[in-house]
């Protein structure tokens, strides 16, 4: 119960600077129910920060387990038509947390960062939302729903929405840019990873009028990501372990803007990785020369076959297998370095870097929600109640 009270007051301390009691009771008209919609919606979300459960649980857990000043009990019926009302005001309760936490933190409010993580169901009820489409999670066997997420400069959570699962990520921006015209921000910018970069995608969102930033494969063998490495010029320091330069390549409607970035924790990190793989690799190739016909044969399609070894391994003209120094060289000109290209000359070299790094701060937080706030599973059935 110590435990209960201590968290209570630490959410509570969170909740009250952000005014979202205020909020909610003059946004959300109150019914002739005694129990305030406030104090409603702190308890389903201090439930749920604890652990996921039914609305049913919140009633039994704030009656029998926890005190919460003015709630003494709640009526399930009373949570069901709070998450309703809220549904209801989910767009202008959005936009006054989201300038009383700029507030509060003092947060620059002309730009926010998004993406469109998803999530599945376990259940097969088919309603209009749930589709199966493309899953980041590789359950593509699963019908799911596309979460759009925006976040602010300093990785603030500050407004969702909810699209159909077989939605791409390019068929949310119209929607995304239209929500936001109230909100006064001077840009969004659309942040995506390496997978998301073709470009036809790229052309689609400078047609409909989108600031991006996009990771970019190093290893692609693409002409911009060669001359973008090749190119030399001095760092600039972003923080510590970081750092970053910018290219420009082309002229005209053929212009290009790059940065390269340098992170030394990562090149720390894979070189340590790499160096593990060559000697589980060495071990490996010490067993082949002990086999003999039919095992040596298979063991070394295998080993040049298998995902990781394979990578590092060169087989010579008489069949045996070494390891491939100059494939090992060539991995090492890529540990320290991500590249990063924006279709927006606004943003200064610093914002490039944080804003994709945004990227995953917005991966972390969907994370969070999936394994700290427990997403899943999702047992509902209608569109409202998923929203």
């Amino acid at each position: 119960m110590q435990i209960l009270a201590f968290f209570r007051r630490r959410l509570s301390a969170r909740w009250r600077p952000l005014r979202l009691e205020s909020v909610i009771e003059k946004d959300i008209e109150q019914s002739n129910c005694r129990t305030p919609i406030s104090r409603a919606v702190f308890a389903m979300t201090a439930k749920r920060c604890m652990a996921s459960s039914s609305r049913l649980a919140v009633t039994e857990w704030v009656e029998r387990d926890v005190y919460i000043p003015g709630l003494p009990v709640i009526d399930i019926q009373v949570l069901y038509r709070t998450m309703d009302r809220l549904l209801e005001q989910q767009e202008k309760l959005e936009q006054e947390i989201y300038w009383a936490e700029s507030d509060l933190l003092n947060q620059e409010v002309d730009i926010l960062f998004f993406d469109t993580p998803s999530t599945y169901f376990e259940s097969e009820d088919k309603n209009d939302l749930k589709k199966r489409g493309y899953s980041k999670e590789k359950r593509g066997n699963l019908p799911q729903v596309v979460i759009g997420l925006a976040v602010t400069r300093d990785s603030i959570p500050v407004k969702h929405w909810i699209f159909l699962g077989n939605t791409t990520h390019m068929n949310t921006i119209e929607k995304v840019k239209s929500d936001l015209v109230g909100w006064r921000l001077g840009r969004c910018i659309f942040v995506h990873d390496a997978g998301m970069t073709s470009e036809d995608n790229l052309q689609y969102l400078q047609r409909a009028g989108g600031h991006y930033i996009v990771g970019r494969k190093l290893k692609s063998g693409e002409p911009g990501a060669e001359s973008a490495l090749a190119r030399k010029g001095p760092y600039t320091d972003i923080r510590e372990h970081l750092s970053a330069r910018e290219v420009t390549l082309g002229n005209g409607e053929k212009r290009r803007r790059f940065v390269l970035v340098r992170n030394a924790a990562e090149e720390q990190r894979q070189l340590t990785a790499r160096r593990q793989i060559i000697t589980a690799v060495e071990k490996k190739l010490e067993e082949l020369n002990s086999r003999k016909s039919r095992a040596h044969t298979k063991a070394v399609c295998d080993l040049k076959s298998h995902a990781v070894y394979g990578e590092y391994i060169e087989k010579l003209r008489d069949g045996r297998l070494k390891i491939d120094k100059k494939k090992i060289d060539e991995e090492s000109r890529y540990d320290d370095k991500s590249l990063i290209e924006t279709g927006d000359d606004t943003p200064s070299l610093v914002d490039i870097v944080r804003g994709y790094k945004q990227l995953n701060d917005v991966e972390q937080a969907f994370r969070t929600l999936k394994t700290t706030l427990e997403l899943r599973p999702t047992f509902h059935s209608k569109d409202d109640r998923i929203r």
